[in-house]
This record gives C-alpha cells, structure tokens and sequence, in this order.
C-alpha cells in the first residue's frame, strides 16, 4: 500500500504541523518499534530532504544505528562520543549549526555541515536519539527543535 502526505506550508513550521498528526495516523497502531521508526524517517526525509535522518538505540554501551535514510553510516558509537554519543550522555537535545566546530564530532560523511540530536526518554533512561544532519551549514534552528522533540517525546510510548 502507498502512502501518501498531504503537506501544505512553506515554513519548516506549518511542514511540521502538518506532518507530525501524518505519521501517527501512518503509524497507527502498529507495535513493531522498527516499522514505527522506519516510517518515521522516510517520512522526515521525503518531507524535508534532510541529507541524513535515523535514530541509534541504545544497546548496552553503545548507540547502534537503526533505521535511517540517507548516506551510509557509522555502525555504533560510544556514549559521550561525537554529538550522537553527547546527546545520550547529557540526556539533552544538541543543535549543532557547523558540526567542523563541534570537539570530538565523528564524520560519518564529509558532506554533513550541520546537525541536530533528540535524545528519546524513556522515563529518565535514553532509550534511543533521533539525528538529522544537513549538508547546509546552519540549516537548524529552534523549530526544528521544538518539534522534533514533540516528535521524539510521542515515539517514546513505543520503547
């Protein structure tokens, strides 16, 4: 069965306004954590075309890569390591508008410039962070952030 969105807005607010109600609805109420991820980021992706979307889960004491869209990626990451492994340790979200800048940043592709990392809480324990890069420099702001974090806090219930 296809899917399809029907996005009305120019800025990225009204995009996610009216994508976020989209993919609960394309969710439903599907159980598997991997479909409901899965969805989640092709949804991000086709609406936005962000250059990387995914989330890493949590598995002992790494992030290990889930579903995602985009280039290829690193496999796992310690916590604490690159903005991925800082966003599980501090348990916060991170915003990084030049990912050269950020100490420590793991390159998993040159062409990244710019990155945002939600961590998903389940209770006060991290399960799971959702990353979104962009081969723009500066290409996040506090929008992104306010609903991205709306979405992460709503996928939570499925961890």
């Amino acid at each position: 069965m296809a899917e399809h969105f029907s996005l009305i807005g120019t800025t990225r607010e009204e995009q996610y306004t009216s994508l976020l109600p989209q993919i609960q609805v394309l969710v439903g109420d599907e159980k598997n954590l991997i479909a409901v991820l899965s969805n989640t980021v092709a949804a991000l992706k086709q609406q936005f075309g962000f250059f990387w979307v995914g989330f890493y889960l949590v598995e002992a004491e790494h992030l290990v890569l889930g579903p995602f869209q985009g280039t290829v990626a690193c496999m796992r990451i310690a916590k604490g390591k690159g903005v991925c492994g800082t966003a599980w340790e501090k348990a916060n979200s991170q915003l990084v508008p030049d990912v050269d800048a950020f100490p420590g940043h793991i390159a998993c592709s040159n062409a990244s410039k710019s990155e945002v990392v939600l961590p998903i809480l389940k209770g006060k324990e991290v399960v799971a962070v959702l990353d979104v890069d962009s081969d723009k420099l500066a290409d996040f702001n506090s929008t992104d952030l306010l609903y991205l974090e709306k979405l992460c806090n709503w996928l939570s219930t499925y961890f």
